[in-house]
């Protein structure tokens, strides 16, 4: 056995791929339930953690269902009796789980779910985009996106404490294949010190059937008396309640990275990262693995005499709308990168940039470049050029924000 430090690491690091390191991170969570279906690119997530419950190494239940709808049914139920829960999906299995995703956040369950990015059919792909994780993203749960495998690990380990400080699942996304299966260095934190980091889960309310009790039942718009005369909320207040819940989960998700930073040296106090902001007077906006991409761009773009940085959104739900805005209140050019699309519109990444712009007093014209879509690969220079371009358009007055441009061969 490897001997632990002080900081609670175990030196050296070791080389995983993002799902292992989404399998590894749940399993020093202490999962007691793990609900699983298959789908590329996030299968191995699960086999990995099957293979820790069958060497006992994780004291867990893994229950195979037959349908990802089925696998957030059986996180739900567990989670109401009292269990940490945890499952795994990409694309098209996320799609399925829609309706099960709304049952979870409205009951206010503090599920964990890895969401391995992946495009949406029609036609058929199984590479990487992020339209599967965004058409989500008005479910009700908390979402964080990783740059790297380090941040999947360690986001794993967060989710549970921000879900189980919220009663609000957290969906964990991370590129499928980009991260999913491409190995890098990752370090380990020593379970000993994951144990004091996280504590044991406290549900806010546990099923027992010595003292039956009924959720979920119907509720109609205005609150009404129940059975012993108490006034109970009608669906209106429950959905306040809810959206109240993820508006204030901003300070939770800072005050567990920032302990976070105090326990393993990783600090994640900001939902936002920056790359040479401070004198930006060009911003490079994404999220997720596309964001090593863009520091290069930044980097390059600088060499040439561009004040360019990078600003990457670590989590878009809650969306961290008063953080972006005075980040980019000194820029003249922002240049938003999506992965998705929302169609009829333009990149849902750039859409709500415009709105958390909107009256905040910055003066930034606003670009969209739609990139990377199904796996289409996406090289520092090419987001280089479209900063380039957007800038030349700028400057001569003819920059429209109208529509996105994509960066394909139409």
């Amino acid at each position: 056995m490897t001997e632990t430090n002080t900081a609670g690491r175990e030196p050296p690091d070791q080389m995983l791929d993002g799902n292992r390191a989404a399998a590894i991170g749940a399993k020093l969570c202490r999962v007691q339930v793990v609900a699983a279906y298959p789908i590329t690119p996030q299968t191995p997530v699960t086999e990995a953690l099957s293979e820790f419950v069958e060497r006992r190494e994780l004291p867990a239940q893994y229950i195979t269902v037959e349908s990802e709808h089925s696998a957030l049914a059986v996180c739900s139920s567990a989670s109401l009796v009292g269990a940490r829960t945890f499952t795994a999906t990409s694309s098209h299995g996320l799609a399925y789980m829609h309706e099960m995703l709304h049952w979870v956040a409205g009951t206010r369950l503090p599920v964990v779910l890895a969401c391995v990015n992946r495009a949406i059919g029609a036609p058929w792909n199984v590479l990487n985009d992020q339209q599967d994780s965004i058409s989500q993203r008005d479910t009700g749960w908390i979402q964080m996106y990783a740059r790297n495998n380090q941040e999947i690990l360690d986001s794993m380990i967060q989710a549970y404490k921000i879900a189980e400080k919220t009663y609000l699942p957290v969906m964990v996304c991370y590129d499928g294949y980009i991260l999913s299966h491409t190995e890098m260095p990752v370090e380990v934190p020593s379970q000993d010190a994951v144990d004091r980091y996280l504590p044991p889960y406290r549900p806010h309310t546990v099923l027992d059937p010595g003292n039956p009790k009924n959720y979920n039942l119907v509720t109609l718009a205005n609150p009404r008396a129940n059975a012993e005369g108490v006034l109970c909320h009608g669906y209106m207040e429950i959905r306040y309640l809810l959206q109240e819940a993820l508006q204030k989960s901003r300070e939770t998700i800072s005050a567990a990275g920032q302990e976070f930073g105090e326990l393993f040296g990783r600090s994640y106090a900001k939902l936002l990262w920056e790359h040479r902001m401070q004198d930006a007077e060009i911003a490079i906006v994404t999220m997720g693995s596309l964001a090593l991409e863009a520091v290069v761009a930044a980097d390059a773009l600088r060499k040439q005499g561009a004040k360019a940085g990078v600003l990457g959104l670590r989590v878009f739900r809650p969306f961290p709308g008063r953080d972006i805005a005075e980040a980019l209140r000194r820029c003249r050019l922002v240049v938003v990168f999506d992965k998705n699309v929302s169609y009829g519109n333009e990149g849902a990444t750039c859409n709500e940039i415009k709105a958390a712009l909107y009256g905040s007093g910055a003066s930034a014209a606003v670009s969209n470049f739609i990139v990377g879509l199904g796996g289409r690969d996406v090289k520092a220079r090419d987001l280089a050029d479209a900063v380039k371009g957007a800038l030349s358009s700028l400057e001569r007055g003819a920059l429209s924000n109208e529509c996105a441009q994509w960066i394909c061969e139409i």
